[in-house]
């Protein structure tokens, strides 16, 4: 009888039922899990059955998590995530909010850069918490980001991005996404890529503030390279501050540009 367990193929005895194979094969497990319900009582399996077995507050293993993330992702697409590098300069709203999407997603490495630290009024819209006040931000999303998938590699950078650093530090990533605040460091990282890396895909942002419409924020492409996510205009202002939902959805804009970027195979 065929089934899958814990997303991959499984050849399960005739007349099996649930507790049976838990029993057998993960006998801690204390969630089971049969086509998308979990169960409290026995019931036999059938051909085409989906089981999952979980014990609570266990980590898979980087075997078995790689396995679930291929079979949601098609194998295919799995690897082009696997295998990229992703640089990140900013670790606020947009670029917290990418790394962990980009995390969820099995990406194989992200290379992140921020010379800050976590303060009270980046709460509002940015993937802290409370406990992580005042820590560097490139340490706490690295505590975050570890908690939600532990086998993406990391390389942090607690440095305030320079011309001069910007090559040393991104010139070997797959894509590139801007996440700043100010305009000037938004034009000095067009600028130094445009120069220096202009093969390197880069995803940025702009025109994100308010609580407006969020069917204003589109993207757009620049020549072959750039892709900027935002309406272009929406600046902040008093009244008019960087807000949690508008910021969230140009973050995972950025991340879904970056992941069609890796995936239709238009990177260094």
């Amino acid at each position: 009888m065929n089934i899958r367990l814990n997303e991959r193929p499984y050849d399960a005895s005739p007349g099996a039922t649930l507790f049976a194979l838990r029993d057998a094969v993960k006998p801690d497990a204390d969630v089971v899990i049969l086509n998308g319900a979990a169960m409290r009582g026995d019931a036999s399996l059938a051909d085409g059955d989906e089981v999952c077995l979980i014990r609570r507050g266990e980590t898979p293993s980087a075997d078995e998590l790689e396995a679930l993330m291929a079979a949601r992702h098609t194998p295919g697409v799995h690897a082009r995530v696997k295998g990229a590098a992703v640089g990140i300069a900013g670790l606020g709203g947009l670029g917290s909010a990418i790394a962990i999407a980009l995390a969820r997603m099995g990406i194989g490495k992200l290379i992140l850069a921020d010379f800050d630290v976590v303060e009270p009024s980046n709460l509002n819209r940015q993937q802290y918490f409370v406990d992580q006040l005042g820590l560097l931000k490139t340490d706490a999303l690295a505590a975050n980001l570890r908690r939600i998938n532990p086998y993406v590699a990391l390389e942090l950078h607690a440095v305030r991005l320079t011309p001069d650093n910007l090559t040393p530090i991104f010139g070997s990533v797959n894509v590139m996404v801007e996440a700043f605040d100010r305009a000037d460091q938004k034009v000095m990282i067009l600028q130094t890529f445009a120069v220096n890396r202009p093969d390197i895909p880069l995803v940025a942002a702009s025109g994100l503030a308010g609580f407006g419409s969020e069917t204003t924020i589109g993207v757009t492409s620049i020549g072959r390279n750039i892709h900027v996510v935002g309406d272009l205009e929406t600046a902040a202002r008093p009244g008019w501050g960087l807000m949690a939902p508008r910021v969230g959805i140009a973050a995972h804009m950025q991340a879904n540009v970056v992941l069609r970027l890796l995936v239709e195979g238009r990177t260094t």
